[in-house]
């Protein structure tokens, strides 16, 4: 089964929902700015895709910069992170074979 972290409104995460179909997977897709996330969820995900918060966060067009986020500890990242979804970068595919952060797009092919 495969699970897309997904925002509808980002171009790469709305190419790597269509390789997931196009390959022939009906992921479930969860919209992480509508459901949020908690922290077991976001430790959990990282750690399968081999990521610290810090390489997850979403800095661009984001509040990261304001909040203080650039060079803070994990934990205040996470917790930063389960208040603003945003700052998570996506899309984050978890599959069989593993989860990965799929930026780039390109990413999503280890998972196929």
């Amino acid at each position: 089964m495969f699970v897309i972290y997904h925002n509808p409104k980002c171009s790469t995460s709305r190419k790597v929902l269509d390789q997931i179909r196009e390959a022939g997977h009906a992921p479930v897709v969860i919209d992480y700015l509508k459901d949020g996330w908690t922290r077991g969820q976001l430790l959990g995900l990282f750690a399968a895709a081999d990521v610290t918060p810090t390489q997850a966060m979403r800095v661009k067009n984001t509040p990261a910069e304001e909040l203080g986020l650039i060079g803070a500890d994990d934990d205040t990242i996470i917790r930063a992170m389960t208040e603003h979804p945003i700052l998570v970068e996506r899309p984050i595919v978890a599959a069989p074979k593993g989860v990965r952060l799929c930026r780039p797009v390109e990413r999503l092919q280890e998972l196929l």
